[in-house]
């Protein structure tokens, strides 16, 4: 299987990430605000992975800025900021968003595997289940290590292969299906978000960031593997909104936390 960048370009560029669920109110300004909101009930680990407010006066790029909520939080916290996506959508929504309250950022549509930009001129490389959609994930790392300040970091997060959220879809697409011997890598390719989604395991993230002089792996249940929010753009039906009613949440906080699906990196140059 090989991620076709243009199919993810294509997804992503109809409706940016959370765009059909979250983009609600009369003005702009509060559709942001609203959105804004909603994402960080949804995944308050954002925050204290972030910690957006430590970084005022450092040089921080955000890659794939979606719809700008992380990259609203950075610019208010005083960052030195840019930002990087592969969608135009996401840039417009992006620049759109800053230019309501006020805030600057130097924004251009790229690819993750190819930065247009110095070696060493960043402080911090921020990216929040963005990476996951690149082919090669060795370059994007690569590239992400290049522009990085030596002593700089690295706050990535990546889909967790072996997560409620992976089962879930297998039970779906692969039990029900008749076709119990299909791989997570493929139910993640083909099922999870836009074609190309991939999933790792602990291992192969550290050796994606073996340049980096130390790397930090956190995994934690989310929103999506405890179904308490909405699902992703492309999952309704009415076996998932029973399931949701039903499902065991308090035994899964207890037995399964090691099988979230965000995988949280932090990783120094």
């Amino acid at each position: 299987m090989k991620t076709n960048k243009r199919q993810v370009h294509d997804f992503w560029n109809q409706a940016a990430c959370g765009e059909l669920l979250l983009m609600r109110g009369d003005s702009l300004k509060e559709q942001f605000a609203n959105q804004m909101r909603l994402r960080y009930e949804w995944e308050p680990e954002i925050l204290s992975f972030a910690q957006f407010d430590k970084y005022e006066g450092r040089r921080v790029l955000e890659i794939g800025v979606g719809l700008g909520a992380d990259h609203q939080k950075w610019a208010e916290a005083g960052a030195v900021l840019s930002g990087i996506d592969l969608t135009e959508r996401a840039i417009e929504f992006t620049s759109k968003r800053l230019n309501c309250f006020g805030l600057q950022s130097d924004l251009r549509i790229a690819d993750a595997e190819h930065l247009p930009l110095a070696d060493a001129s960043f402080d911090v490389v921020y990216s929040w289940g963005v990476l996951l959609y690149c082919p090669d994930m060795f370059k994007a790392v690569s590239e992400v290590w290049r522009v990085l300040k030596p002593g700089g970091e690295a706050l990535i997060m990546l889909y967790h292969k072996h997560s409620l959220v992976g089962y879930m879809l297998w039970v779906r697409y692969g039990l029900l299906k008749l076709r119990p011997f299909r791989s997570l890598d493929d139910i993640y390719f083909h099922h999870l978000e836009s074609r190309g989604t991939q999933a790792f395991t602990t291992g192969q993230v550290k050796e994606f960031f073996r340049q980096f002089s130390s790397v930090e792996i956190t995994i934690n249940l989310c929103h999506a593997d405890l179904l308490t929010s909405a699902a992703g753009q492309r999952h309704r039906g009415v076996l998932l909104d029973i399931a949701r009613r039903l499902w065991p949440r308090w035994i899964i906080s207890r037995c399964f936390r090691n099988h979230g699906l965000f995988m949280k990196i932090k990783a120094v140059k």
